[in-house]
């Protein structure tokens, strides 16, 4: 009672608050009739005894009369309060006596009304159990009762009637059958909801019930207690949405939590999940985190801003590399170009338009002969274009050797036959190697999965790291002895000067390929390819920069220098 005056008192304040009640006051008329209640009591969910209509229990009821019960004193006092007079039966009221004309079929009151029907309809269960009881008890056709638990009318015990009320299975005139279950009843409640009405008063409405096969509600009937008429929700935290999951505050109630974003690569696709779900390899979370989706293939492409600068720079060098070659097939009868070796720089030029035009070839969606031709033609390129330049560089050592008396055996070891098979030869082994390579454990397309991100990178997996090692190492070693051989003859007499432009170019080319490899293997995704093909073009345009542009700038804007005359007097 205390807590209900309490309660009372703050019904002002208390007005973000849905209540729950237990069955004790549920259903209290002087709650309901209460006004200081009726601001907080709106809307208030209960569980009440289950009630239900017991057939011609109301006509029963209407019907009584205190003539016909003269010493029932509850009729009697409840008469005097409804009627406001004294029933002939009773002499010492001080009321008016009645004239006999009253009635209970025309008084709705809390006595009259048999819609909420709850202790009594469960008081009347069990008379109707127990006749049911008794009646099998007293319908047994053994009589023998020290053997059996029938009984004659005239003796029975209580023990008896107990075994007969657990066997009995009883159907309600509702259509309802139930059995004890162990000595008790099957538990039915109803949920009540304390509604208003357009008088302003308080009823009970039976919005539902619950049974041992779980709860049954209608919630379109339901009056909420909040101010908008929707279903409330924690005052703490909103439920969390797909995406998110739920993380609960340290020290906090239960439904005071954090929604949580899901990772990168994690889903829930329900509401208040407790944990996120990883998405398998093949797939990544959407950008709302509540599916998986197919990862998408990521390669260098010609559409892209990268793809599309490197095939620039590419197709670039490839021009510059046959308009030298015109210049130099233009002037091929010049001093300029027949000094130094023409049929190896021809063969130099188109080694250098190969090695610029292979770069294109690792751009695009890596397949299984794409993989394979990139490397090989990348490989045998390169040492087309070194062994053209070491041949060169041999050639200018021995023509220098062969001024010295007793030295003209050397230049037929270097004639023209020699240096064209020599540069055969030098190919020829790269040749081999790539040949190996590309039979035994060639380069495959591959998705690279085990780097995180909505896109997997579709690149060539290099399946034999030795067959590539072979390749650069090749390479590196035609480059390497060029560059020694260069640097040897870099202080030649001036009409000799081509190796100190070849030591340039070379120290360019192997700067290029020793920075190459760090960088190799230590970008990620499809910047692995960015990487060797700008080291490609890097080295091909040294080559091309260093070793011809200096003869061009000669041939078309001194033209006086391009002179037989001036080569020897230099």
């Amino acid at each position: 009672m205390q807590n209900n005056q309490e309660i009372s008192r703050e019904g002002d304040v208390i007005t973000d608050r849905q209540f729950l009640s237990v069955a004790a006051w549920s259903t209290s008329e002087d709650i309901l009739q209460n006004e200081a209640f009726s601001k907080l009591s709106h809307g208030v969910l209960g569980v009440a005894i289950r009630s239900a209509q017991i057939p011609g229990f109301e006509n029963y009821v209407r019907s009584l009369h205190p003539s016909l019960r003269p010493h029932d004193v509850f009729l009697r006092e409840y008469w005097e309060k409804e009627f406001g007079c004294a029933p002939v039966s009773s002499s010492s009221a001080p009321l008016p006596p009645c004239n006999g004309t009253e009635s209970l079929y025309g008084v709705y009151s809390h006595f009259t009304d048999m819609s909420h029907l709850r202790v009594t309809y469960n008081v009347y269960l069990a008379v109707y159990a127990a006749a049911h009881a008794l009646h099998s008890l007293l319908s047994c056709p053994n009589t023998d009762t020290s053997t059996s638990s029938c009984s004659s009318p005239q003796y029975f015990t209580s023990a008896q009637l107990l075994q007969h009320l657990e066997k009995v299975t009883i159907s309600t005139p509702h259509g309802e059958t139930f059995a004890f279950q162990d000595g008790d009843f099957p538990p039915k409640f109803d949920i009540v909801n304390w509604q208003k009405t357009p008088e302003g008063n308080l009823k009970n409405v039976i919005i539902g019930s619950v049974d041992d096969l779980g709860i049954h509600l209608n919630e379109s009937a339901i009056q909420w207690r909040t101010e908008s008429g929707q279903v409330p929700v924690s005052v703490c935290t909103m439920s969390c949405e797909p995406g998110t999951r739920k993380a609960i505050r340290k020290g906090e109630a239960v439904c005071c939590f954090d929604c949580i974003p899901c990772g990168d690569g994690e889903i829930s696709n329900n509401t208040d999940s407790l944990q996120c779900d990883r998405c398998p390899l093949e797939f990544w979370s959407n950008p709302a985190r509540t599916s998986c989706i197919p990862r998408q293939q990521d390669f260098l492409s010609f559409n892209e801003t990268l793809g599309i600068t490197l095939t620039t720079v590419a197709v670039s060098g490839a021009v510059v590399t046959t308009a030298v070659f015109v210049v130099f097939l233009y002037y091929r009868q010049t001093p300029m170009v027949r000094a130094n070796n023409k049929e190896l720089s021809f063969l130099l030029l188109l080694s250098l338009k190969l090695c610029f035009l292979c770069s294109l070839v690792f751009i695009g969606r890596p397949s299984v002969w794409s993989c394979r031709f990139q490397q090989a033609a990348f490989g045998i390129s390169f040492v087309l274009c070194v062994s053209c330049l070491l041949v060169k560089t041999m050639v200018v050592l021995a023509v220098f050797r062969s001024a010295r008396p007793g030295s003209d055996a050397l230049m037929k070891w270097f004639g023209p036959h020699q240096q064209r098979g020599s540069v055969g030869l030098f190919t020829t082994v790269q040749i081999i190697i790539c040949v190996v390579w590309l039979s035994v454990s060639p380069p495959e397309p591959h998705l690279d999965l085990g780097v995180q991100g909505s896109k997997v990178t579709l690149e060539c997996a290099m399946e034999s790291v030795l067959g590539f090692s072979l390749v650069l190492g090749y390479i590196g070693l035609l480059a390497c002895t060029c560059l020694l051989l260069a640097f040897l003859a870099r202080k030649l007499p001036d009409n000799f000067n081509e190796a100190k432009l070849i030591t340039f170019s070379m120290l360019i080319f192997c700067a290029v390929w020793v920075a190459f490899v760090p960088a190799y293997v230590s970008s990620p995704g499809k910047y692995v390819v960015a990487v060797e093909i700008f080291a490609i073009l890097a080295s091909s345009y040294g080559l091309l920069i260093c070793i011809f542009a200096p003869k061009c700038f000669i041939i078309l804007l001194q033209p006086e220098k391009n002179s037989k005359k001036y080569m020897l007097d230099k």
